[in-house]
């Protein structure tokens, strides 16, 4: 999956939103059938084309329309749920903001033409890092939960691990990259997607203990589905593309 975001984000904004775009899909199917019982039907189908319409909007640079279909989407969703008789149609008619907008903040960091290929794979990177060190860390070091009820695998040590290694992505960025911003803006910045990193991870755990389910789906052998994958980054994308948009990416600038 490294591999395949890695190509679309070289192979240019086209190829990036297509990819944006088939994870959205995917993200659509599993969270309409994790909330509502394995069920995917009208609902579903709906969410998955709003999902495909957000991203089309956003790679068109019609961020507002977007964010606007997401808006939409929420309360479609919802009715036709409400109106099918699917059980929670509050829960799936989240699904269009949950996934909707790290897809558009996603899109929008990437159509920088200054720096968005270098945000985004800072971004990518840090997220990995996030979760390879949480994991030898959590495995190494070991010692009282982090959020026992939600996950019960993840510690503290995993957390400050996950922190260390994010800040260590963005020290090793600012060091390579010239047109970066500073070793130690970059470092806090990473410690902070970490966090949110983590958090998103917690989330979705939370959603699955809510529904009772193991894996947001079977679509990767061992590795469950693909929610289960991104949820860290689904948090982050969202939070760096709040924070550049807020800003006016000036203070995470790459020059």
């Amino acid at each position: 999956m490294a591999a395949v975001a890695l190509v679309a984000l070289y192979a240019g904004r086209i190829a990036f939103a297509g990819m944006i775009a088939v994870g959205a899909a995917v993200l659509a199917w599993e969270w309409t059938r994790l909330c509502g019982a394995g069920r995917f039907g009208l609902t579903g189908s709906v969410m998955l084309a709003a999902m495909c319409g957000v991203v089309v909007l956003a790679a068109g640079g019609w961020i507002d329309l977007a964010i606007g279909l997401i808006v939409a989407a929420c309360g479609t969703v919802y009715a036709i749920a409400r109106s099918g008789g699917r059980d929670h149609p509050r829960w799936i008619a989240a699904g269009p903001l949950y996934i909707g907008l790290p897809c558009v903040a996603m899109i929008w960091l990437r159509g920088d033409a200054t720096a968005g290929r270098q945000v985004i794979l800072w971004l990518l990177i840090t997220v990995w890092a996030t979760d390879i060190g949480a994991y030898f860390a959590g495995h190494l070091i070991g010692g009282p939960r982090l959020a026992p009820r939600l996950s019960p695998n993840k510690t503290w040590a995993g957390l400050a691990g996950a922190v260390v290694c994010a800040s260590l992505v963005g020290s090793v960025a600012a060091a390579v990259d010239p047109r970066a911003p500073t070793a130690v803006l970059l470092a806090a910045a990473g410690a902070l997607l970490a966090v949110v990193a983590q958090a998103g991870d917690l989330g979705e755990s939370w959603v699955k203990r809510r529904f009772a389910v193991k894996d947001a789906s079977r679509l990767i052998p061992g590795h469950g589905g693909l929610f289960d994958r991104v949820d860290g980054l689904l948090a982050a994308a969202t939070v760096l593309g709040g924070w550049q948009w807020l800003t006016g990416s000036g203070i995470m600038a790459w020059g």
